[in-house]
């Protein structure tokens, strides 16, 4: 698994590429925003840590230029722990969300289990595709097809609609998909989930403001009408 880690503190990018290469992973190391881009644009990487405040372009600017051309999933690291930065950057693009100082166990658990839910050093799973109306998820690419095309969906919003679509009319509460699709409690405002549900709602839905497919009970969370 190759992973590319982005931050202006040497120090901070030294430490955490000897903890991820003794788990076995490949590092690659960059501090601004503009080589961030650059290689991701050219590195094939199966996971990125990106450092909010860098110099060239921040870590928000960046997380959306790689978006324009990636799906890989991306952790976004920062000093910053109020709820609305957390929420931007989820607008932006990012996957997950860790505010320093924090725990490198929880940094590895973190990249463990978004690898996991992304595909990331999967052994071979079955090819297998579920179908609702004029959506099809095809479980093997991860991806999501609309009409015959396929959509863009970023790990976690493509870990978010194949959930509801495979329960079907099932109401799921915003904590239950926090704690499902995020993997962990999620210690925060839920309103993550909905900032999701709008994206999958704009990529998916013929109509984001009349969805057809998901749909919210209200006052309960969201769910998928089979």
């Amino acid at each position: 698994m190759k992973i590319l880690v982005v931050d202006d503190e040497r120090l901070l990018v030294k430490g955490i590429k000897f903890n991820l290469e003794n788990e076995g992973y490949q590092v690659e190391t960059a501090f601004d925003g503009l080589a961030a881009v650059e290689l991701a644009r050219n590195g094939g990487f199966d996971l990125i840590i990106l450092d909010l405040m860098m110099p060239e372009i921040d870590g928000l600017e960046a997380c959306m230029r790689i978006r324009e051309f990636s799906n890989v999933p991306i952790i976004m690291l920062t000093a910053r722990s109020e709820d609305k930065d957390k929420i931007i950057g989820f607008e932006c693009g990012a996957d997950d969300y860790i505010t320093k100082p924090f725990n490198i166990l929880e940094l590895k658990a973190r990249i463990r289990a978004m690898l996991r839910r992304s595909g990331g050093g999967a052994q071979g799973r079955q090819a297998s595709r579920i179908t609702i109306g004029s959506l099809t998820l095809d479980t093997e690419q991860r991806v999501a097809i609309r009409e015959g095309r396929v959509v863009e969906l970023t790990a976690k919003e493509y870990d978010l609609i194949e959930l509801l679509m495979k329960n079907p009319r099932r109401v799921y509460s915003r904590e239950n998909l926090m704690n499902v699709v995020w993997g962990y409690a999620y210690a925060g405002d839920y309103r993550t989930v909905d900032v999701h549900i709008r994206r999958l709602r704009e990529k998916l839905e013929e109509n984001p403001a009349e969805p057809e497919y998901i749909l919210t009970k209200w006052g309960v969370g969201y769910y998928f009408k089979g």
